[in-house]
């Protein structure tokens, strides 16, 4: 996590030419950090990754598990 706050300083320092951000903006990407992580352990578990999606495919699907 440490990286990625170095990396966003840097970003900022350089894209914006101002100071790293203060504490709030800090906490907000710790924030973000968790919600990657997050998101990253569902990675495979999502019925959706495992064939191509098809919207009408998945109201079909749904149609068929309501009755």
């Amino acid at each position: 996590m440490i990286d990625f706050f170095e990396r966003v300083e840097w970003c900022i320092s350089t894209w914006h030419a101002i100071s790293a951000p203060n504490e709030q903006a800090k906490r907000r990407a710790a924030e973000v950090v968790d919600l990657i992580h997050r998101v990253e352990s569902l990675r495979g578990s999502l019925r959706f990754e495992d064939e191509p999606a098809s919207f009408e495919a998945a109201l079909i699907r749904a149609k068929g598990m309501a009755r």
